[in-house]
């Protein structure tokens, strides 16, 4: 992860503009934001959150 002020979309969001975005900070910290709300509240996660996250999303296993 290479640390960057751009906020990105996965290639999977909706087009109705309800998801995140996610920007890679300093020190291998990610940080999650509401699109619709650029202003609000960050969401602040280590690596191996983010990882653990983002795989639990692919497999299906969020909240099981």
């Amino acid at each position: 992860m290479q640390a960057t002020n751009e906020w990105f979309k996965s290639s999977y969001s909706a087009q109705n503009g309800d998801c995140l975005e996610a920007r890679y900070a300093h020190h291998g910290i990610v940080e999650l934001r509401d699109s619709k709300n650029e202003g609000g509240s960050v969401v602040t996660l280590n690596s191996a959150t983010w990882v653990s996250f983002t795989t639990a999303l692919g497999h299906g296993t969020l909240g099981a």
